[in-house]
This record gives C-alpha cells, sequence and structure tokens, in this order.
C-alpha cells in the first residue's frame, strides 16, 4: 500500500509538473543518490548560468555510452561557450548502482551523476527507455527532450542548448 501511494503521489506530480507554462514544464522534486550513494533530490540538479542537460542511461545501453561519450568530446567547449551543465541520471537498478562510479570514472566523464535505483525520477520525467535527453532552461523548465541517439544528434543537442543559453525559442520534438 505504501508503494502504491508513492505511485500515486508521482503520477500527480508529473502531471502538475509538465502542465506547461511559458518556460515550459517545471521539474519534478523526486529524491535521488549521489554516485557515492549519498542521498540527494532533484533540486540539486540546477545552473543558475545556463542551460542544463539531463541524460538518462543506464551502463548496459550501448546506445546512451555512444551518447554521453560523443557529449563527452565537446562537453568542454560546450561548458566555455554556452554554460551549459550535463547531469546523468544512472537507471541502473539497487544491484547495478555498484557498478555505476567505476564504469563512470573508467571513462573519465566530466558530467555530474545521479543514481535513480527505484526509476522514481525515470517515472516522474515520463521515460521510457534509454538514452532519453532533456533540455531545461536556467530555472529548470523543460523546454525539448529527446529519445534515443544516433550518431550525429549530439549537433542536434549543441544546436538546442546554444538557442536556450541565448534565450531563443526551441522547436519541441
Amino acid at each position: 500500500m505504501k508503494y502504491f501511494i508513492a505511485f500515486i503521489a508521482a503520477v500527480l506530480s508529473f502531471s502538475g509538473a509538465f502542465a506547461q507554462g511559458e518556460g515550459g514544464a517545471a521539474l519534478p522534486l523526486v529524491n535521488l543518490q549521489t554516485i557515492d550513494g549519498e542521498e540527494t533530490s532533484s533540486k540539486a540538479i540546477f545552473n543558475e548560468e545556463g542551460p542544463i542537460i539531463i541524460s538518462f542511461w543506464a551502463t548496459w545501453c550501448k546506445p546512451c555510452i555512444k551518447e554521453l561519450n560523443a557529449i563527452h568530446d565537446m562537453y568542454f567547449d560546450w561548458q566555455e561557450e554556452l554554460n551549459v551543465k550535463l547531469y546523468a541520471i544512472s537507471i541502473d537498478d539497487s544491484r547495478n548502482s555498484l557498478r555505476v562510479q567505476p564504469f563512470v570514472n573508467g571513462r573519465s566523464w566530466e558530467y555530474e551523476v545521479f543514481l535513480d535505483p527505484n526509476s522514481d525520477f525515470k517515472r516522474a520525467m515520463n521515460v521510457g527507455n534509454p538514452p532519453h535527453t532533456f533540455v531545461l532552461n536556467s530555472n529548470r523548465e523543460i523546454v525539448w527532450q529527446h529519445a534515443g541517439y544516433v550518431p550525429g544528434d549530439e549537433y542536434e543537442l549543441y544546436q538546442v542548448v546554444e538557442k536556450v543559453a541565448n534565450g531563443l525559442p526551441v522547436d519541441h520534438e
């Protein structure tokens, strides 16, 4: 019963969170863990200086890894030019979550990595299968999203982030 009530609460907060305003849907408030296993929440996802990218991924997801590797190759330049910040949200379950930190360290990803071992954030964001990428403005409003990855998608992502950084409207996917 406790899980059913939590699920209903998540659905209701999701419904309210995704009511479209002028800037887009607000980021839902959900509990997460840091890569070190410490408790945190989606409140920790912020960037007062520019756009935010949220990428839902898993260690077992080959397209996710390809996408995050492709972005990593350009991420430093994106940060310098657009003040963007990327949060990689691992949806690996609690059994596999111990693999995330060594996996990330082995790739030298410069992203903020959070764990979503119970998939609460995944559900709140209405994510099906990874990879699923969101772009938020500095007000933490969702302005764009994309599911899946094929090589070259990182260039479209850059164009979206560039528009957000410059205060321009974004075509919704």
